[in-house]
């Protein structure tokens, strides 16, 4: 499989991507019901906002109480709350990702456990099983992050599981991967930028 973005115009956009991560997303890109232009830039737009610019494969959870409140209003409803949580990401983590996504309460752990890894943050104790299934073999959490291969492969399972290759929309597209619209703006920067046309 020919990648449709050359590994030029990536290092361009993404110029502190982690060594090796454009040769690995080559070789599996394919996998993704990704063989257009379109549809890798889409792939890339959104991973690449998703891992800090390939830069990063584990959830950064270390807010300010204000950034608590902004991008998790509706775990931290007061600044009280959220100054009690600032700075410190395991406990963020267990308040945010608790009750859902197959995690258990605040409590157990879970959502320090599951938080989000790989190019696309794949999150929660059921995400990680269904990944696991779908590789066919036992994975430890960290070993996404710490893995690239591994990294690259949650990528693919989840844009492949959620039929993200033919929603030509930046907006569903997100939605599908965040939930919401958070960074909006980044990744639709991103992806038109990987649009346009190589000279290379």
């Amino acid at each position: 499989m020919t990648m449709m973005i050359s590994e030029v115009t990536f290092n361009k956009i993404f110029p502190h991507a982690v060594k090796g991560v454009y040769q690995a997303i080559s070789a599996q890109i394919e996998k993704a019901g990704c063989v257009t232009k379109m549809q890798q830039a889409m792939f890339l737009a959104q991973c690449g906002h998703e891992s800090g610019g390939f830069t990063r494969f584990k959830e950064n959870l270390n807010y300010s109480w204000l950034g608590l409140s902004k991008t998790f209003r509706k775990y931290f409803p007061d600044s009280l709350t959220a100054k009690k949580y600032e700075r410190k990401p395991e406990l963020i983590a267990n308040r945010v990702y608790a009750n859902r996504l197959g995690n258990g309460d605040e409590k157990s752990g879970d959502g320090w456990k599951y938080r989000g890894r790989g190019l696309i943050q794949i999150t929660g104790k059921d995400n990680y099983a269904a990944f696991r299934k779908w590789l066919g073999r036992d994975i430890e959490p960290e070993d996404v992050a710490s893995n690239l291969d591994l990294s690259v492969k949650t990528a693919i399972w989840y844009w492949k599981c959620c039929e993200l290759a033919d929603l030509n929309s930046v907006e569903k597209v997100t939605r599908r991967i965040n939930g919401g619209l958070n960074g909006i703006d980044e990744r639709c920067k991103l992806y038109r930028a990987l649009m346009v046309t190589d000279n290379d």
